[in-house]
C-alpha cells in the first residue's frame, strides 16, 4: 500500500504561482500513472492533471492548460503540479492520487486510489 502525502497549497493573490508536491512511501510510484485532482465545497471531484508511470503522457483539464504543468520524479517517489498564473477559480482542496494498478493510465478519479488527504489551495482575487 502506498501513502501519498501532498504539501505545497496555501493562499495566493491571482495571477500567482504555487508548486504542488505529492510524495510517496511504503511503494514505489514508477510502475503506477498519478493524478492531480480537486473538489471544491459542493462540487465533484475532478480531474486537474495526470501523468503515465514513465511521464511520457499527461492531460490536463481545459480550464488549466497552459498553466498547470504535472511532472515526476521517480528516483525521488515524487509528483509536482505547477500551478502559474492562478486565478480564484481554482480556489479548491487538492489531492494526488496513484493508479489503481501498474503499467495503467486513464484521466478519469475512478482510476486512481491511495488517495492523500489533500492540500488546500486559495487564490484570492
Amino acid at each position: 500500500q502506498v501513502q501519498l502525502v501532498e504539501s505545497g497549497g496555501g493562499l495566493v493573490q491571482a495571477g500567482g504561482s504555487l508548486r504542488l508536491s505529492c510524495a510517496a512511501s511504503g511503494r514505489t510510484l514508477s510502475p503506477y500513472a498519478v493524478g492531480w485532482f480537486r473538489q471544491a465545497p459542493g462540487k465533484e471531484r475532478e480531474s486537474v492533471a495526470t501523468i503515465s508511470w514513465k511521464g511520457g503522457t499527461t492531460d490536463y483539464a481545459d480550464s488549466v492548460k497552459g498553466r498547470f504543468l504535472i511532472s515526476r520524479d521517480n528516483a525521488k517517489n515524487t509528483v509536482f503540479l505547477q500551478m502559474n498564473r492562478l486565478k480564484p477559480e481554482d480556489t479548491s482542496v487538492y489531492y494526488c492520487a496513484a493508479g489503481v494498478g501498474p503499467y495503467r493510465y486513464g484521466t478519469s478519479p475512478r482510476e486512481y486510489g491511495n488517495w492523500g488527504q489533500g492540500t488546500q489551495v486559495t487564490v484570492s482575487s
